[in-house]
C-alpha cells in the first residue's frame, strides 16, 4: 500500500472539530464569558472530544503519520480527558469548601506545552493554516501556563490574550475540518486549502 492510500477516510476534520469545541469551551472559560459554575458542563463535553481524538491518533497512527497521530493522541488524552477531570475536579472541591492546591498545573502544562512547541515544526508540511492554527494553541499555551503558576501582573491581559488565541485556533480548525470534508466529498476545490510552508 502506498503512503498515498487510507485504509479508512480521513480522521483529520472529526479531530479539528472536537478540537474546535475545546478551544471555545477553554476559550469562553479564559475570557469570562462564562462562569466557572459552567465547568461540570465542560468538562463533559471534553470527554466526548476525548473519544473523538482518540479515534482519530489510532487511525492516524495506522497511516503511518508520526507527528499527527502522537499530537492528536496528547490532545485527547490531555486536553480531553485529563481536561475534563481537572476542570470537574477544582469545581467540585471548591464547591466542598476543601483545600487543594492547583498550581501544580503550571508544572504539568510547561511539560505539554514544551513537547508541542518541539512538535510544531513537523506541521511545517501540513496546510499553512494548521502550522497558524498550532501558532496560536501555543501562544494559548503560554498563557495558560503562566496563569497557573500564578502571575499576577497583567493578569487579565494574559487571560484574555490565552482565550482570543484558542477562539482563533478554533475558528481555524472549523474552517480546515469544513474545507477538507467539502473539497474531498464533491471531489474538486470548494473552500482554498493553503500549501505547506515545506514541501
Amino acid at each position: 500500500m502506498s503512503s498515498q492510500e487510507h485504509l479508512f477516510s480521513n480522521p483529520l476534520p472529526a479531530g479539528l472539530g472536537a478540537l474546535a469545541m475545546a478551544c471555545f469551551g477553554f476559550g469562553a472559560m479564559l475570557s469570562g464569558s462564562v462562569t466557572h459554575d459552567a465547568a461540570p458542563i465542560l468538562a463533559a463535553w471534553l470527554i466526548g472530544g476525548f473519544f473523538v481524538q482518540l479515534v482519530v491518533a489510532i487511525i492516524e497512527f495506522r497511516d503511518k503519520n508520526l507527528p499527527g497521530a502522537n499530537v492528536f493522541l496528547v490532545f485527547s488524552c490531555i486536553f480531553m480527558l485529563t481536561g475534563a477531570l481537572s476542570v470537574g475536579a477544582k469545581y467540585f472541591l471548591h464547591r466542598a469548601g476543601m483545600p487543594f492546591d492547583a498550581s501544580i498545573e503550571g508544572w504539568l502544562w510547561l511539560a505539554i506545552s514544551l513537547w508541542i512547541y518541539i512538535m510544531l515544526p513537523c506541521f511545517l508540511k501540513s496546510p499553512k493554516i494548521l502550522f497558524i492554527l498550532g501558532l496560536f494553541l501555543c501562544v494559548a499555551l503560554a498563557c495558560l501556563v503562566s496563569l497557573d503558576f500564578g502571575i499576577t501582573l497583567g493578569r487579565g491581559a494574559i487571560a484574555k490574550t490565552g482565550a482570543y488565541s484558542l477562539f482563533i485556533a478554533g475558528s481555524l480548525a472549523i474552517y480546515l475540518a469544513g474545507a477538507m470534508s467539502l473539497n474531498a466529498h464533491f471531489g474538486r476545490q470548494i473552500l482554498p486549502i493553503t500549501t505547506p510552508f515545506i514541501k
